[in-house]
């Protein structure tokens, strides 16, 4: 049975306008559980917020909608959490949809854990190719960086109030546009701030993008990724440039899979990411340091 709204918890969605928000509304609004409200952090400007409002309020979901001026996701997510007054927050995309046990399973892996960030799968659904989401069904619990990733995906993560004060905002610096949940995760794990990866909190991408718009997705992936690892190399953390090289290389391995084996996807993927790293890192070293 469906709990109507769960107190303690609320949802943020960053959106540029994307039409396809009005089902990942509809997939939560159905969901076993309910957030006690969920917050839309707005950069578009052109939904019909006032009538989906009205549309889902009997469904029991509440939605408070947030203009916000500034641009990039990482503003819009900073947005929404200063706006949720619950002790949790999750956080999905506009092109994302929950599974109907999302919530549930999210707020029971925060209840039990509330000082660590919970993160979980993301699949996808349609033609496009599975390359960056994070679809493992094994249960980790990360408490250090790693060489390669750290297992958060920011179209799905969860975390208290209190670890979002002592990790600090997400970085909204143009140099990590693309790279801010990797940022902040690692800059959570500096901090002993646990990730649960829990493979059954569940949402899947959805699929929209062509091949011109991945490619150029990869592009951004690619400088915003070298940037994240400029901006803490400026910083004298030689972790970061080992975690740079060895990235680099797995990248330029990809890069040549996709061409031996006539994978264009991997071949896209792993150059965006060898040919944008001399340009994003220097982008990075030029950050400037702060909170973030």
């Amino acid at each position: 049975m469906k709990t109507r709204a769960a107190d303690d918890i609320a949802v943020v969605i960053p959106t540029v306008g994307r039409e396809i928000l009005r089902e990942s509304l509809e997939r939560i609004a159905r969901g076993d559980l309910l957030p006690a409200r969920l917050i839309i952090a707005d950069q578009g400007g052109a939904l019909p917020f006032d009538e989906w409002a009205r549309e889902l309020e009997p469904l029991g979901l509440l939605l408070q909608v947030i203009r916000n001026q500034a641009t990039g996701r990482s503003a819009a997510v900073n947005a929404g959490v200063r706006h949720a007054t619950t002790r949790f927050v999750a956080i999905t995309d506009d092109d994302c949809m929950a599974a109907p046990d999302w919530l549930a399973r999210m707020a029971d892996r925060l209840r039990a854990a509330p000082d660590a960030i919970v993160s979980g799968r993301v699949d996808t659904v349609g033609d496009e190719p599975n390359v960056d989401t994070v679809t493992s069904r094994a249960e980790r619990r990360v408490t250090r960086p790693s060489l390669t990733f750290d297992p958060m995906s920011g179209g799905n993560v969860g975390f208290s109030l209190d670890t979002y004060e002592k990790v600090g905002p997400f970085d909204e610096h143009p140099s990590v546009r693309a790279a801010e949940d990797g940022d902040w995760a690692y800059r959570a794990l500096r901090r002993a701030v646990p990730i649960i990866y829990a493979p059954e909190v569940r949402v899947a991408h959805a699929s929209w993008r062509d091949e011109e718009q991945r490619r150029e997705r990869y592009r951004t992936y690619g400088l915003s990724q070298a940037g994240f690892y400029g901006k803490h190399i400026r910083r004298g953390d030689a972790f970061m440039a080992l975690r740079a090289v060895t990235n680099t290389l797995r990248a330029t391995r990809r890069w040549a899979r996709g061409v031996v084996r006539g994978d264009s996807e991997a071949r896209m993927n792993g150059a965006a990411y060898v040919l944008n790293f001399i340009p994003g890192v220097i982008a990075g070293l030029r950050h400037e340091t702060g909170d973030a």
